[in-house]
């Protein structure tokens, strides 16, 4: 094998010139509405903790895409999601973001169709209900919901959905981690003016870093080579031989974790082993 591709083996970046996304990908609402179907409603997405539907009746409502879903606990605590929109006249059944429910019902406000909470309709309004009409074929429209570790997930497609727990690879390196004992200490919420790709762009790669995050920078050396992995530089062979530490992975000699200072703000969890903390 000649120097050349020695050197360039196992290197992750471009070899040649590549187009990006084209513009419509971004502006056309056609394709938008194209990968909602094929993504967004396709695959389990983070709604909250567990611990934000704290106990029976309580409720959240979350926007996705064009489709509004309410995720509740039932009596006996289970999870249950469901389209919010009541199955007569489509009218949104519960108009707040979140809350207590005052009784074991979903009642429509604009007919007065009434479910329990795992979505079967129990009353209508109606003083000639028609023979022909059966109450179990107007049950809310499922959503998938499941809780992983504490971390609550929705999927809108639950005849199609694969288990949770199969779309985590590697999951057992988080075991020390007892994720579902977290507590919520601060939420800060930021809506962005943009198409959704642009965020996971900006997200997957550190062209920006030097100049948008100069201390971060500062505290990740290869950020400041516009590296996000080590394998991103074409000379990281030649630069992780030599112990060049402006090529060095993880944090600066020195700092111990992501913080504005690189020190660390609390103890480290209890049961984490010295490889986990270094990683």
């Amino acid at each position: 094998m000649a120097q050349a591709d020695q050197e360039n083996q196992g290197y992750s970046g471009l070899n040649r010139v590549e187009p990006s996304l084209p513009t419509h990908f971004y502006l056309d609402p056609d394709h938008h509405a194209l990968e909602l179907r094929r993504i967004w409603y396709q695959n389990w997405v983070y709604v909250c903790r567990a611990s934000e539907l704290d106990g029976p009746r309580a409720f959240r409502v979350f926007d996705l895409g064009s489709q509004q879903i309410l995720v509740l606990r039932d009596e006996g605590g289970e999870l249950q999601a469901f389209h919010n929109t009541c199955r007569h006249r489509g009218s949104i059944l519960v108009q707040k973001s979140e809350g207590c429910l005052r009784n074991a019902k979903i009642t429509c406000p604009y007919h007065s169709w009434t479910y329990d909470l795992r979505g079967k309709l129990q009353r209508t309004p109606t003083r000639g209900e028609q023979a022909d009409f059966d109450k179990a074929d107007y049950s809310l429209y499922d959503v998938a919901v499941a809780d992983w570790n504490g971390f609550v997930f929705i999927h809108l497609d639950p005849e199609n959905a694969a288990p949770l727990e199969t779309c985590f690879n590697d999951s057992h390196l988080l075991d020390n981690w007892h994720l579902a004992e977290l507590q919520v200490g601060h939420t800060h919420t930021r809506t962005l003016a943009c198409n959704w790709k642009v965020l996971w762009e900006n997200f997957n790669e550190c062209l920006h870093c030097p100049n948008i995050h100069p201390s971060l920078s500062r505290i990740v050396p290869l950020y400041k080579q516009y590296f996000m992995e080590v394998h991103d530089d074409p000379k990281w062979q030649a630069h992780q031989r030599e112990g060049n530490p402006l090529y060095k992975a993880g944090l600066a000699e020195g700092n111990e974790t992501w913080s504005t200072d690189g020190m660390p703000c609390a103890e480290y969890f209890p049961d984490l082993s010295p490889e986990e903390i270094e990683r």
